[in-house]
């Protein structure tokens, strides 16, 4: 066992570290590290070396200082189960909020601690539900003052369906909700599923920080369009962080088909022309998390287009742009390497299909 912590080690720590929720912590481990730095830290004493290293790999576990590992098959069944709880808070929103173009009222959106409603109009006041990934907990807040939460835990779908309805009627909310869940295979009604039932908290923490990486990477490339876009948000049916630009055209009606979506929510959603980028989990056709862009209605060319980064490709059934997840991940900058795909496959999309871009764009 090594008697000290230096070089890239001490540095990593440092990054880490500068993460950390309690100073107080934080400096006890510096003092530790630095201790260890000038010798002080006998080889005789490795449990005091252990309380570093430990501390130390919690952190970083914790804080993860780069995109995070997420493969699909190591939490797709927390996945499974945590997009059909993510529906039943989404449509509590949806039965809520005023409607907006598109259905902008319905996404969650990324926050400090994990996903969130919002404040949602309830007669008297507010009520905001946040999925908190650090503490593993659904919390409710109203603007009267009352809370309540549910423990993220695994639970079957029916169990936190019945756990949220009863945790808001104890703070004097009742929103009556269709309990079935849209754009899925097979759904079962949530307050039949005895199936889904898994959630691994160190896989929803890496989940939630590759959405935080992803949604400061969206905004900046949101900076700079001057025409209507919409948010950068959280779809829970689809499960997918994404923004979405418009040329200020209409559209050709939607020929809807999406599994248990009804056309006419289609047909909202794509009422304008529009290109739209984002992130989901993987597949079906893509097996694993991946960046996506595509344009509605697509023009001709988009299969040959030139994009970037290296990697990134045209996916002939889907008719989308693909960036695989793991490329982003192991880039030398990532944040560089998604916004070249996301501008590469927009002034690709812009241009074959005629758009107004002097007009629409920030030079």
């Amino acid at each position: 066992m090594p008697t000290n912590y230096t070089g890239p080690d001490r540095r990593r720590a440092g990054t880490i570290l500068s993460h950390e929720r309690s100073q107080a912590d934080a400096e006890q481990i510096e003092a530790l590290i630095d201790e260890s730095i000038e010798g002080t830290f006998p080889a005789s004493d490795p449990p005091a070396y252990g309380v570093v290293a430990d501390r130390i790999a919690r952190l970083e576990r914790d804080h993860p200082a780069g995109w995070p590992e997420l493969r699909l098959r190591q939490w797709e069944a927390t996945r499974d189960t945590l997009q059909l709880w993510s529906q039943v808070v989404g449509k509590i929103r949806l039965a809520l909020a005023p409607m907006q173009n598109h259905w902008w009222q319905v996404p969650l959106y990324v926050s400090a601690r994990g996903l969130t409603t919002t404040a949602m109009p309830y007669p008297g006041g507010t009520v905001e539900l946040t999925f908190d990934f650090l503490d593993h907990v659904l919390k409710m807040e109203t603007s009267w003052g009352k809370t309540a939460a549910v423990e993220l835990k695994p639970r079957t779908v029916a169990g936190f369906y019945r756990a949220v309805k009863s945790a808001l009627l104890a703070i004097d909310i009742e929103v009556p909700i269709w309990p079935h869940p849209v754009e899925l295979a097979n759904p079962i009604p949530f307050d039949q599923d005895e199936i889904h039932a898994s959630y691994d908290g160190e896989a929803v923490k890496r989940f939630w920080h590759l959405l935080v990486r992803s949604n400061q990477v969206f905004h900046q490339f949101r900076s700079t369009f001057l025409g209507k876009c919409s948010p950068v948000h959280f779809w829970w049916g689809g499960f997918d962080l994404a923004h979405t630009r418009f040329s200020g055209r209409k559209a050709p009606v939607h020929p809807g088909g999406i599994p248990h979506l009804a056309d006419r929510v289609t047909r909202e959603s794509y009422s304008h022309e529009c290109i739209s980028v984002g992130w989901w989990p993987g597949g079906g056709a893509v097996d694993d998390a991946a960046f996506y862009a595509y344009a509605y209605p697509e023009p001709s060319g988009c299969s040959d287009a030139q994009i970037e980064p290296a990697g990134a490709y045209y996916h002939q059934e889907l008719r989308e742009w693909i960036l695989p997840y793991e490329i982003v991940r192991h880039a030398t900058d990532p944040d560089a390497t998604l916004l070249t795909f996301l501008e590469s496959t927009y002034a690709a999309a812009a241009s074959l299909g005629a758009w107004d871009r002097s007009s629409l764009e920030r030079s």
